[in-house]
């Protein structure tokens, strides 16, 4: 495995820290003191740093951390205490949920204490969870009078069932991450100082695999949660189809004939 370094060739940042340990991508929330609240510089940072990533060639596989102390404690309540529907939507708020989405490239969510609100909504916009012991999950939007608005009421559901979310959402209690492990919200609950080391183990996995195969299975993936079965089976379909046309898949199924290494070009 090769040594963390900071990205030097991105541009400086204030609440988030953005390192590369070979084909691997670590974005890091970098305001412990304020329990990483999502501010908005926080968001514009962030989808920034995740956009760089995902168009960086040298780049397979995305981590994204809070550190070992926490996720996201959710939204900053002191921008959000004095809006209105309409600045909301003039301010499009919400907007750096849906660009983080829009990455192609697999994004592994590492979670250690709070992962709550807008933290969880943030966690659960990634691809993989994996959990600390520590972890503590949650949606409590509605114990301040409003309800989650970045995916909560949508997203959670599909992860752990109609029932546990709303007792989640309507109570605005918080799970463990043994729970949240059981329900289904993440993959994998770890001590919190081997958390790191298994999303890069799981994450040098995922990016041994040739690059355009894995974007193409996860936008399939994603297109599955947002459409019908049979709108889905088609979308699957076309982009099955298409690997046929990459030099990978040529190169992929050569090798596994003819008992080599495969010698991926991301072509």
């Amino acid at each position: 495995m090769s040594e963390s370094k900071s990205n030097n060739d991105a541009p400086s940042h204030q609440s988030i820290i953005v390192t590369v340990d070979g084909s691997l991508g670590i974005v890091q929330l970098n305001r412990p003191g304020a329990l990483n609240i999502l501010t908005s510089d926080l968001l514009t940072e962030l989808v920034g740093a995740l956009e760089s990533l995902d168009n960086d060639p040298n780049i397979n596989v995305i981590i994204l951390t809070g550190g070992e102390k926490v996720f996201s404690a959710g939204a900053d309540l002191k921008q959000r205490a004095k809006a209105t529907r309409a600045s909301l939507i003039h301010d499009r708020i919400l907007e750096p949920l849906d660009q983080i989405r829009r990455i192609s490239k697999p994004i592994i969510a590492a979670v250690s204490g709070y992962c709550l609100g807008g933290g969880n909504e943030l966690a659960m916009n990634c691809d993989i969870i994996l959990a600390s012991e520590t972890a503590n999950f949650g949606q409590p939007e509605v114990k301040v009078g409003i309800m989650p608005g970045g995916g909560g009421t949508q997203r959670l559901p599909r992860a752990v069932g109609k029932y546990k979310a709303m007792e989640m959402i309507l109570t605005g209690k918080s799970i463990s991450a043994q729970e949240a492990n059981r329900c289904g919200l993440v993959n994998l609950v770890v001590p919190v100082e081997r958390l790191m080391d298994e999303a890069k183990k799981m994450a040098h996995e995922i990016a041994s695999n040739p690059p355009i195969s894995i974007r193409a299975a996860k936008s399939s993936v994603l297109a599955a949660l947002g459409s019908p079965l049979e709108v889905g089976l088609e979308y699957e379909r076309k982009t099955y189809y298409s690997l046929y046309d990459t030099e990978d898949a040529r190169e992929g199924m050569n090798a596994f004939l003819e008992k080599r290494k495969p010698r991926f070009k991301g072509k």
